[in-house]
């Protein structure tokens, strides 16, 4: 099958189009056909060297396909060859075809096209459960969502916007996305260029009182300033350390205040536990694809042959949402 290969780590050089053998679905596995694949932050972490897959996963880039079941393991009930489905995969995302437990597909709707269904496993799973299992965020709450135009945080803009409307939310962003992010519906955007220390002007807009739940990325540059943004009994749920892994941090303000820190990742979870978290996102935030209500947002669908100008458009951050690789429609 075709397939995007690695040839060493670094730059979108080392990405080249080659053929590996087909996979076969293991016990408890499923063969998708991959109808398209999208473009995730950690693949480019990957690509570098600095995100090996999980033991036993494929090597190949990719954490999440849209396409049809054309096999599966005969243990395997509740899908038969031919289903649409989107489903979260270890790796091996970038290829013709990838195998998944059968626990985290989930049947495409009717109403999304497999490039759309391609955008919604890793961020649109990945910010349900940080914002709203870890983070409990719930209505008439104010939560704060770093990174502004990225694929988890559009996600995460979109499901609060769907799942508790009287939710208020704080996003910060580059001064280039910062338009596009207030069409979301987004209450404050924050110039984060202009205004690294966010934490007083979070302040301003809660009246002192501060957010509930924090979505950061950033890791040790944040933690000060999200610490100060945090009100009483509030979340900060961590899930990237893009600007270091090391920062002082007050304990005792931390105590009187009762916040929480919560580290999170979701591509290392044993399989039965992301299978849970499928089927809560399936319960509770899929019937929102289903009627359009969330939309996945696309910025660009490359083919997979262009697989290299599809990295380069993330790593310049020249995206808003979702870059998708259509593999076969």
């Amino acid at each position: 099958m075709k397939a995007v290969l690695m040839e060493g780590f670094g730059g979108v050089d080392v990405l080249k189009i080659g053929e590996v053998p087909k996979p076969q679905p293991a016990a408890g596995q499923v063969l998708i056909r991959v109808m398209a694949t999208s473009i995730n932050r950690p693949d480019l972490v990957q690509r570098g060297g600095k995100y090996p897959p999980p033991p036993g996963e494929s090597d190949i880039l990719g954490l999440e396909v849209a396409g049809v079941i054309d096999d599966l393991d005969p243990g395997v009930s509740g899908w038969k060859k031919g289903d649409r489905v989107m489903s979260l995969v270890g790796g091996g995302g970038y290829a013709e075809y990838a195998v998944a437990y059968a626990s985290h597909p989930m049947r495409m709707p009717d109403s999304m096209s497999f490039d759309e269904a391609a955008c919604v496993c890793e961020s649109y799973i990945t910010a349900f459960l940080n914002v709203f299992i870890l983070g409990e965020l719930g209505d008439n709450q104010i939560a704060l969502l770093h990174g502004g135009g990225g694929g988890v945080n559009t996600a995460a803009v979109q499901l609060s916007k769907a799942l508790v409307p009287a939710t208020k939310l704080i996003v910060t962003a580059s001064p280039e996305k910062m338009d596009r992010v207030k069409k979301l519906g987004v209450d404050l955007v924050i110039n984060y260029k202009e205004t690294p220390d966010f934490s007083e002007a979070v302040k301003n807009f809660t009246g002192k009182k501060g957010v509930d739940v924090i979505l950061d990325h950033i890791g040790a540059k944040y933690l000060e300033p999200n610490m100060n943004s945090l009100a009483y009994a509030g979340r900060l749920v961590l899930i990237g350390v893009t600007s270091g892994i090391k920062a002082e941090l007050n304990l005792a303000l931390m105590m009187v205040k009762r916040q929480r820190i919560i580290g999170s990742v979701l591509r290392s979870r044993p399989v039965s536990e992301k299978g849970e978290i499928v089927a809560e996102f399936t319960r509770r935030a899929l019937p929102k694809f289903a009627d359009r209500t969330i939309v996945p947002l696309i910025e660009k669908v490359f083919p997979l042959e262009e697989v290299q100008a599809a990295h380069r458009m993330m790593e310049e951050d020249r995206h808003f949402g979702k870059i998708v690789l259509r593999i076969a429609q």
